[in-house]
């Protein structure tokens, strides 16, 4: 189960019965940012580990084009 968790609880979750690869976790942020607001806003900022799944090359232009 992947969530997306704020300081008032939960924005997204994307849940599944395999193991998260590289492109389940792009469908994931791409879910996740339809519920976002444009920064600075509240529920604006995407902080993420450093776990492989993380560094698909489009993620962050993906992210920054929002």
């Amino acid at each position: 189960m992947l969530p997306a968790l704020s300081l008032d609880g939960p924005l997204y979750l994307m849940a599944q019965k395999d193991a998260y690869k590289s492109d389940d976790f792009i469908c994931f942020i791409s879910g996740l940012l339809d519920t976002m607001h444009p920064y600075p806003a509240k529920n604006s900022v995407i902080v993420m580990d450093n776990a492989s799944i993380h560094k698909a090359a489009c993620l962050r232009p993906m992210i920054e084009q929002r």
